[in-house]
């Protein structure tokens, strides 16, 4: 993630203070999210990862506010951007997500960011956090560092490419593909972790829950 923070800073799409008042909060709730996390079934932490999955994905497709990169931004106040830091840290060091589904919505509804803002600072938030999660983690567990190195090597290479793309693309439809992006990760997370008549279940009551909200718009 801190690679890929390069290319979004040069073009100004990185919110520094934001970034890093957030960032620490969250570093201290991954720290104990990745010590809870490791004390609880695996079951119960993935199937909360995906509803936390689907929500922030339905949030994102349905909201309709847009942001112009060059528009001026009010500064978040410190205490919101603490407590949505810690909120944050806390969910992703517990499963063990770099966190971008969560932090992205947090900077985009909450913080009022545009997409690329929100995604440049987003990476920043993850780099630091991610950290600590890990440090949470390694009181507890033990880690094949091979596959690791491996799979950020590929992921590094992903993230330059994506932030490359990124500014070719509208904000509204950066949007709504990270929100079904998402969303989709969701459902199949539903049926990963739970037996099949269940994760059916969930599936269909996610997409009857998105046909709700989207006549109702």
């Amino acid at each position: 993630s801190i690679v890929s923070v390069i290319p979004h800073a040069r073009r100004g799409n990185v919110q520094w203070r934001t970034g890093f008042l957030f960032g620490a909060a969250a570093m201290a709730g991954a720290f104990g999210g990745g010590l809870l996390g490791s004390r609880l079934p695996s079951v119960v932490l993935m199937v909360a990862f995906g509803i936390m999955m689907v929500a922030t994905a339905l949030a994102m497709i349905l909201d309709r506010r847009t942001t112009a990169e060059g528009e001026p931004r009010k500064k978040l106040p410190l205490v919101k951007i603490l407590l949505e830091g810690l909120v944050v840290g806390v969910v992703t060091g517990m499963v063990g997500a770099g966190g971008g589904f969560l932090v992205v919505p947090a900077l985009v509804l909450l913080g009022g960011l545009s997409m690329p803002a929100a995604v440049g600072t987003s990476l920043l938030i993850i780099s630091m956090k991610s950290f600590t999660g890990l440090a949470g983690y390694l009181t507890t567990v033990s880690i094949d560092w091979v596959p690791v190195l491996i799979i950020t090597a590929i992921t590094v290479a992903g993230a330059l490419i994506g932030s490359a793309m990124v500014r070719h693309i509208p904000e509204k439809a950066l949007k709504k593909a990270f929100g079904y992006l998402v969303l989709a990760m969701g459902v199949v997370v539903f049926f990963q972790e739970l037996p099949l008549p269940y994760g059916v279940g969930a599936a269909s009551a996610v997409v009857t829950l998105w046909g709700i909200l989207m006549i109702r718009r």
